[in-house]
């Protein structure tokens, strides 16, 4: 009891001077004191990163789901771009711009049914003919087979094999169910085109008013920069698909001339399909249009097709070096090599689509920086024509100044050089 009496007294006494010691010891790791708390801006932070997560994935995936209009949306602004000029010539002389729109895409539905039935008549034909005389294809090859190689077959045998066979079988069989996916392709495909020409529709009646519109949130100073690309934007656009109309239309007479020539059936058809292909598929286009009135040519005699070729590889020449640099020197003067890459670039993006826009996009990108891009007057250097500047050593200055200074001393008749005068010292 005394003991304990004691330890109270001397805790007693102990208190006023400080806390109690601790009674417990601290586990391992463990801190010996309360921590600091979170800091207030941890959880916003953390909510404001996750929103932002959350916002992009949905971005992300908006924007995959909306891929396809916004690819038709762009075909359909640079179509109104394309026939504006028409449509504003139109409206000026009084016509309503929506009525004015209209007669520009009735007339270019017009055309290209026209072209379509030509093309589609030229193949129906073609498919009739191989059909009616695929008899005697099979005969001829049958009988040069017999003489070659000794053999003793015969057509009925060939085609009951033919016929039996599990090949055909399973080919008729995956032909029958993919009608579905053809006429569900067939359908999106003019679904695509409907909606390319509703918006293109708008775009151009409604010109006038998408401008205002643009510019009804952007300050003075941004407005004039927006309507001057815009005006740009038309006349290349324009200027392309006019100056390209035109060369199709030139390509096309030239290659019907030689059609007719050569008497190979469907000419009209094959000339309007050459000038379409030749001139709206860059760099490749006339080759790849070639091919066609070749294989045409080739059914009447073998020698047509050669024929056919030298033509489309001399006109390519002279469009390239003669027709096309006047035709689009004022429109789309850019240089080949970026019209190439530019092409690349966009079949890379946007698949045939790029294609198609892409020298127009690269002309007015060109042309806009252009008006913003101060140049100056190159120097007057033999090194910009491509000449090199021979390099003179350090003596070299010296010795011409010498030997300029003593030609004259050596065309006088008594003159006379070192060698000389030490040889007439000598005895």
């Amino acid at each position: 009891m005394p003991s304990t009496d004691e330890t109270g007294q001397a805790a007693r006494h102990a208190s006023p001077a400080g806390p109690p010691p601790p009674t417990g010891t601290p586990a391992d790791g463990a801190p010996a004191g309360p921590g600091p708390g979170m800091p207030r801006w941890l959880p916003r932070a953390m909510v404001l990163a996750l929103a932002l997560i959350a916002a992009f994935q949905l971005g992300s995936w908006a924007f995959h789901q909306l891929t396809g209009l916004l690819i038709n949306v762009l075909i359909a602004f640079f179509l109104a771009l394309a026939i504006e000029p028409a449509v504003s010539w139109m409206a000026a002389r009084g016509l309503r711009r929506g009525f004015a729109t209209f007669i520009v895409f009735l007339a270019v539905l017009i055309a290209a049914a026209g072209f379509v039935t030509l093309l589609g008549s030229m193949l129906a034909g073609q498919i009739v003919k191989m059909v009616e005389e695929f008899p005697e294809y099979l005969d001829s090859v049958i009988n040069w087979v017999n003489g070659h190689f000794h053999t003793e077959l015969r057509r009925v045998d060939v085609q009951e094999g033919l016929l039996r066979s599990d090949w055909l079988r399973n080919y008729v069989q995956n032909s029958a169910t993919g009608v579905l996916d053809v006429s569900a392709q067939v359908l999106g495909g003019l679904f695509q085109l409907l909606t390319v020409l509703l918006f293109s529709f708008y775009f151009a009646a409604d010109g006038p008013r998408l401008r205002r519109g643009l510019c009804s949130v952007l300050p003075p100073a941004r407005q004039a920069e927006v309507l001057r690309a815009w005006e740009i934007a038309v006349d290349k656009t324009g200027g392309y698909l006019y100056s390209r109309g035109l060369m199709a239309l030139i390509s096309g007479v030239a290659h019907y001339i030689l059609l007719e020539i050569l008497e190979v059936p469907y000419a009209p058809a094959l000339a309007v399909w050459v000038g379409l292909v030749s001139q709206f598929i860059p760099t490749i286009g006339t080759y790849l249009a070639g091919a066609l009135p070749m294989l045409i040519a080739f059914t009447v005699n073998p020698w047509y097709a050669l024929w056919v070729l030298i033509f489309v590889v001399i006109y390519q020449q002279f469009e390239n070096y003669v027709l096309q640099p006047k035709l689009t020197s004022k429109t789309v003067d850019i240089h080949p090599a970026v019209a190439f890459g530019s092409v690349i670039a966009g079949t890379a993006l946007l698949g045939a689509v790029g294609a198609l826009i892409a020298i127009p996009a690269v002309a007015t990108l060109q042309a806009f920086l252009g008006a913003y891009v101060k140049r100056y007057d190159v120097t007057d250097d033999p090194r910009v024509h491509g000449r090199r500047i021979r390099r003179v050593g350090p003596g070299e200055p010296t010795r011409l100044r010498k030997l300029w200074a003593r030609r004259p001393e050596q065309g006088s008749p008594g003159a006379q050089g070192p060698e000389g005068a030490g040889d007439g010292g000598s005895p």
